[in-house]
């Protein structure tokens, strides 16, 4: 007999990933993908003045392509750099963001936001034991049922699920300006899921 089981566990986020992109189009390619690492550097540069470190940086995509217009009008190139952020001040995004953006303007756009728990061993041990709890519980319920006794466990294999809170992409502007946001971290839930094998006594 073959049952799933699962077993959900939440706690506090203590880690937040910010995806930055910066994105720039001219008519001359050389002249846009100038322009997008000029102002990479800056925001890289912008960031490390709020506190992140070099290990909390990394790119994570590099693009450059010609955007097609309508038939007759002149093309452009696009180039674009995405910089992934990792920081513990759970309360530092604003002044992130605003550090970003007076660095690159216009040309900044947020691709994502996400709070994680940095070891999710103690979750993942809690959910574990709650998934198989469930499998049994299961499992003993349908033998009854068929009229039968529960045996032994004869194989088990697991999924682990992540829920993560997300920002979708959005561009960000108002250079200069102070970018208040009043994020909320709220909680981070871990769910595995246990596939076991009975056999019947």
């Amino acid at each position: 007999m073959s049952v799933v089981g699962s077993g959900q566990v939440s706690g506090t986020p203590d880690v937040l990933r910010v995806t930055f992109a910066v994105e720039h189009a001219e008519p001359d390619v050389a002249a846009a993908v100038a322009k997008v690492g000029e102002r990479s550097d800056a925001v890289v540069a912008a960031l490390q003045a709020q506190g992140v470190g070099r290990s909390q940086l990394a790119t994570s995509a590099v693009n450059v392509y010609q955007d097609y217009k309508m038939p007759g009008a002149t093309g452009e190139y696009r180039a674009s750099h995405t910089i992934e952020v990792e920081t513990k001040d759970l309360t530092g995004f604003s002044a992130l963001l605003t550090a970003a953006v007076d660095a690159a303007g216009n040309s900044l756009a947020i691709h994502g936001l996400q709070f994680d728990i940095e070891d999710k061993s103690d979750l993942l041990t809690q959910a574990r034991e709650l998934a198989f709890q469930d499998a049994r519980v299961k499992a003993a319920h349908l033998a009854t049922l068929a009229g039968f006794s529960l045996g032994g466990v004869t194989a088990v294999s697991e999924t682990y699920h992540r829920a993560a809170v997300a920002l979708a992409s959005r561009r960000a502007s108002a250079q200069g300006a102070d970018l208040s946001f009043n994020i909320t971290p709220g909680e981070h839930t871990v769910e595995i899921s246990i596939e076991v094998n009975f056999a019947w006594a």
